[in-house]
């Protein structure tokens, strides 16, 4: 018979229960007892319920304290040099300092996991780490499901896509040069996972959806040989998603595999060669429900798809999944209250998606006559969501049909022209310094904002604390010295929900969290319609704190790329379309800005390369309508209009032609964690605008002195002009506490002023 499975399940609760838990024990709230005693319950309810739901194959090893693959760099004890580590195994606080940093030592890098919004800690390789198992949380969890009645199938990430997504830190040593090593650890934990009574291990690699090089097919026949050997009764499920296997099937397809799962909502165009290319003996797991949106799957198109696999191999081979880890879905739609009925009645969350799993599964046992209600109800939701008036709006398919060519481009398609216009206007010093943005949300912040929310607060009393707060942020980046201030965004719960809020075509939930990193979760929106700016959205505040100060004050918006990225987008119309329409609709905003005298305007766009496409031969078009609809947002103002944004936790490398093709004025990124390694880019390129690489990293709880940021500064100026050089954080303050974020403002302004009298330059 078919079977049902799961890849990985959400770890926040449905109450953000491990958030609360993790920013309590970090700052001394609560102790390490109740950490680790939130943590198993989290995992015993997650494994209750998904045993409830019908799911025969759960999951375990997929919960985790921070991040799966900082956990895998414990397993395998990759801890890098600077942390001291000293003993056999991995404690919490040196878990934790890899993840954040210490005052001694600085954090591991964090980059986006795929394509996704979660971010990853990267794992280091060095000169003298030698691997061995650091840490059996693999068995123990599995041992702990299995006292609760359950077999779980434990996850891990396999070795191959373990090395691939980490980074060499000495010359020479190439990631899959360790490969050895660390099977033999893979192996151990392989023994006493089957010694501990598993039957079965899902392994994931992901990297098998990925454009790869000659040595990566000889090095997964070697690990999956190995692991086939090592192995006895335990059966292994070799795991793919967020993409096809494209041209890595036909080597991929022969690898020693009890089961290989397929992500066929993102590329359902393998399923053909994959039925035809399976082993005999072997499994086919289908990726069947969208692991990474938050729409109710079409059942009976998607039946039609299992019963062309039935058809092929049988039901008795196919194994039914969400396309992905759950990780990327909220964990409940019933916990949601009143919503958009439009819209709530064509949600499904990690638990709903579960539930779908198993009427799949049972309408392929048992035939579609044994879910036919839910199959009616379905299709219902369907029909309905499809004729309603509310998700199409003619006003905004006209406009879209009217573009020009001229709407995307700036009037002095040269930066040079432009930034000489720019500094006759704001006067500006060599080394500017400025914040990405946010300031620190205090519990005062979000109370007022939870108040005016709930009715507690009148409009012209929420407007004065707001204001208030504003004041208050700008006398303290006065007072510190800062060249370019901003309003510090007190009114924003969220960069991307915040216009949301304001746009037309979106719809909120109360309760959507999905993890991001660590204890930080989001809230996306869901775009559900046609996208349009009723009333101006940000103009208000930002000339209102313009008003405060004769220093320049940035405008501060989203971008269309990132607000397309950070929400759970419409399926029904091609998503270059969605962020044209968000595009027009922040155009609109930054004309707005601009005629109230605001001279600056910084529209980040920090998941633009999140967007990009797994393999190459697809970047071409997305990068294209991306850069397309950032200039769309970003060319209906003057030239003496000065255009900032600003991107974080990317690898630009491989888009850095399509950032110069933005046209942005000043761009500022992450620099910190990656020790100026992500401005080589810039560098080989010769980007000839301006840029500023941050100086500090805001995620680490550390304060950094002025010496530190002189010396990255003086790194800067040795690869890029000096007159091309901002001075800032590498990411909004929006989470840091006042006094670290007083400190390191101080020392970072105080260093600016120190180079620029060492510099001594003159200012183009």
């Amino acid at each position: 018979m078919t079977i049902s499975t799961n890849l990985g399940f959400p770890r926040i609760g449905t109450d953000r229960e491990l958030k609360k838990v993790l920013e309590a024990y970090w700052a001394g709230r609560t102790d390490l007892a109740s950490l680790v005693e939130t943590g198993r319950r989290l995992r015993a309810t997650h494994w209750a319920l998904q045993r409830e739901l019908g799911i025969d194959h759960i999951p375990s090893n997929d919960f985790s304290l921070y991040d799966h693959v900082l956990d895998t760099t414990c397993m395998l004890g990759a801890v890098p040099l600077r942390f001291g580590l000293k003993d056999a195994t991995i404690d919490m606080d040196t878990y934790f300092a890899m993840a954040r940093g210490t005052d001694n030592a600085h954090a591991m890098e964090m980059t986006k996991w795929f394509d996704t919004n979660y971010h990853y800690i990267v794992p280091e390789f060095e000169d003298g780490l030698e691997f061995r198992l650091a840490s059996s949380k693999i068995i123990d969890e599995f041992l702990e499901a299995k006292g609760q009645g359950i077999l779980t199938r434990s996850v891990m990430l396999g070795p191959v896509s373990y090395l691939l997504l980490g980074k060499s830190k000495s010359p020479g040593l190439e990631p899959l040069d360790l490969l050895d090593q660390a099977l033999s650890v893979y192996i151990e934990v392989i023994g006493r996972l089957e010694s501990a009574g598993a039957r079965w291990i899902q392994v994931d690699e992901p990297v098998l959806v990925l454009d790869l090089d000659e040595r990566v097919p000889a090095a997964f026949e070697s690990v999956y040989k190995r692991f086939a050997q090592a192995r006895k009764r335990l059966k292994l499920c070799l795991t793919t998603y967020f993409g096809s296997l494209g041209d890595n099937v036909d080597w991929a397809m022969r690898l020693p595999f009890d089961a290989i799962h397929l992500d066929v909502v993102r590329a359902p165009e393998q399923l053909e060669k994959a039925l035809a290319l399976l082993p005999p003996d072997a499994a086919l797991s289908l990726g069947v429900v969208n692991g990474r949106n938050i729409w109710k799957t079409d059942l009976a198109a998607t039946l039609d798809l299992v019963d062309k696999a039935a058809t092929t191999i049988g039901t008795e081979r196919l194994i039914l999944a969400p396309s992905c880890s759950l990780l990327h879905s909220p964990v409940d739609v019933e916990s949601e209250g009143t919503m958009d009925p439009v819209v709530q009645e064509r949600l499904a969350f990690a638990k709903q998606k579960l539930q779908e799993v198993a009427v799949l599964t049972k309408a392929a046992n048992e035939g579609r006559a044994a879910v036919g209600d839910v199959l009616q109800a379905n299709r219902a939701v369907f029909d309905k969501g499809q004729a309603s008036g509310r998700v199409c709006n003619a006003a905004v398919r006209k406009r879209l049909d009217s573009l020009s060519e001229e709407m995307f481009h700036r009037r002095k398609p040269f930066f040079g022209q432009r930034k000489s216009l720019q500094q006759a206007e704001l006067a500006l010093p060599l080394l500017p310094t400025t914040t990405i943005g946010s300031f620190p949300q205090t519990a005062e912040i979000r109370k007022t904002r939870a108040d005016f929310r709930k009715g507690r607060l009148t409009d012209a009393e929420y407007t004065q604390a707001m204001r208030r707060e504003i004041e208050t942020v700008v006398r303290f980046q006065e007072d510190v010295g800062l060249d370019v201030l901003v309003h510090g965004e007190p009114e924003r719960n969220d960069m991307v929900e915040y216009f949301g809020e304001l746009l037309e075509g979106f719809a909120f939930t109360e309760n959507g969290w999905v993890q991001s990193y660590g204890s930080r979760c989001v809230k996306p929106p869901i775009i559900y319609g046609d996208v349009y700016r009723p009333l101006p959205m940000t103009v208000e505040w930002i000339t209102y704190t313009q008003s405060l100060t004769d220093k320049p004050v940035k405008g501060m918006l989203t971008g269309p790329i990132t607000i397309l990225q950070w929400s759970f987008v419409r399926e029904d119309q091609p998503r270059r379309d969605t962020a044209y329409q968000i595009a027009l609709s922040i155009r609109d905003e930054v004309r707005d800005l601009e005629a109230a005298g605001i001279r600056i305007v910084q529209i980040d766009e920090p998941a633009i390369r999140e967007g990009l496409p797994l393999r190459q031969s697809e970047r071409p078009e997305y990068l294209d309508w991306a850069v397309k609809a950032f200039r769309l947002a970003t060319c209906g103002v003057d030239d003496r209009t000065q255009i900032h944004t600003h991107m974080c936790y990317s690898d630009f490398n491989e888009i850095i032609e399509a950032i110069a093709g933005l046209d942005a004025d000043v761009i500022s990124i992450e620099a910190s964690r990656s020790d100026v390694e992500l401005l080589n880019a810039f560098v080989d390129y010769k980007y000839p605008n301006d840029i500023g690489p941050g100086v500090y990293d805001i995620h680490s709880p550390g304060v950094p002195s002025t010496e530190e940021m002189v010396d990255l500064i003086r790194k800067m100026a040795e690869v890029l002009r000096v007159e091309q050089l901002w001075v800032n954080p590498d990411c909004g303050l929006k989470t840091r506490q006042w006094p670290e974020v007083e400190a390191s403002l101080r020392n970072m302004v105080l260093a600016a002023r120190r180079l620029r009298e060492e510099l001594a330059s003159p200012r183009q």
